[in-house]
């Protein structure tokens, strides 16, 4: 049976992409792999009030009208929170759901792309695994953060590639855009990837496998200076 999508909005009365906000704190990312359709909002709430700054909506297997609805949902959430959520590899679903911005894998196109479907305050983030040069090329075609990673063994991608403390610093040091953490970040070890360089730090499992999930987003948020 054939799904019926959501029509595609006129860029003239699509959703606006608001001013852009700063990159900063924990960046709770909800995975439709790791998130039940029924638990992915509820659990994102409880985030949020456990002080997460920024949310990504990630899903690469549901259908099109699926990461829609889901999309926009939290889009509403966020908005209700004041804090920016973001869409994983997809510029035009950011648009059309609301969201602050997009995030960019390897295959997901570049930040210049979606900067142009999304405008001026967009936010666009570009992971850049372990590799420096992606992260200036990231921020010459306009990216406003870069994500390095896995800093730590992950258990939601064991195979990830492995990037150091010292690659956080040489991008702090040398880029003027936020620096992203992600993979295997606990509150115990969050403090030194901050100190090192980190303006974020992104983390599904640690919060959203734990049972108290408002408790584990407060663990990472209080890494944070006020």
């Amino acid at each position: 049976m054939a799904i019926e999508l959501p029509p595609i909005p006129d860029p003239l009365s699509a959703p606006p992409v608001r001013s852009r906000p700063r990159v900063r704190g924990l960046y709770a990312i909800a995975d439709g792999a790791y998130l039940s359709a029924q638990r992915l909002a509820p659990a994102v709430e409880l985030a949020l009030q456990g002080g997460a700054s920024v949310v990504q909506y990630r899903d690469k297997d549901a259908d099109c009208g699926v990461r829609y609805r889901h999309a926009t949902g939290l889009a509403r959430l966020c908005e209700r929170y004041a804090v920016p959520f973001i869409v994983n590899d997809d510029p035009r679903l950011a648009l059309d759901a609301g969201a602050h911005g997009v995030h960019l894998g390897r295959d997901d196109g570049d930040a210049a792309d979606a900067r142009a479907v999304l405008g001026a305050d967009a936010i666009i983030g570009v992971s850049c695994y372990n590799e420096f040069e992606r992260a200036v090329r990231a921020a010459d075609a306009g990216a406003d953060y870069v994500a390095f990673g896995s800093v730590y063994a992950s258990w939601t991608k064991p195979q990830a590639v492995h990037a150091s403390h010292e690659l956080l610093r040489r991008a702090k040091a040398e880029l003027d855009l936020a620096v992203v953490a992600i993979g295997g970040i606990k509150p115990e070890n969050g403090a030194a990837l901050i100190e090192a360089g980190a303006d974020a730090l992104a983390v599904i499992a640690g919060v959203f496998g734990e049972a108290d999930i408002r408790a584990a987003a407060n663990a990472y948020a209080r890494l944070f200076p006020r």
